[in-house]
């Protein structure tokens, strides 16, 4: 395989445009200066990751420990230990977290409790927060 390196060469499109082609090292490198005219140079394109939120149950007294401990395993898809752990959490401290989310995540998994606790008929709360 050749490879072809070109010294420093200067070629006049049509228009006031330059196109200056250099070679250094066998690296090329090409610039564009435009006469008579601004040349924009584009804005660097920074991600940041989304912000996060947290699914908050709220206790109540009428929903049953059981039923939160099945919210917990088929929605948010914790085990069985962990779905005890939080349901008491739930129960002693008056709130637990759920788990930590996207915003859609996090509203999508919000809805669907408060969803399925009013089709059995019970008035569990969920929220979300942001962290």
């Amino acid at each position: 395989m050749a490879i072809m390196t070109i010294d420093t060469e200067i070629t006049k499109p049509k228009g006031n445009t330059v196109i200056s082609n250099t070679s250094e090292g066998g690296g090329g490198e090409v610039q564009e200066v435009k006469k008579d005219s601004l040349l924009l140079a584009e804005p660097e394109v920074k991600t940041k990751r989304p912000p996060f939120f947290k699914v908050v149950l709220l206790n109540d007294d009428y929903t049953p420990m059981d039923f939160v401990t099945f919210v917990l395993k088929d929605i948010f898809h914790k085990n069985h230990e962990e779905a005890v752990s939080i349901m008491l959490e739930i129960h002693n401290r008056g709130a637990g977290i759920c788990g930590v989310y996207t915003r859609d995540v996090a509203e999508t998994k919000a809805e669907l409790v408060i969803t399925i606790s009013r089709r059995n008929e019970y008035p569990l709360q969920c929220r979300v927060e942001k962290v």
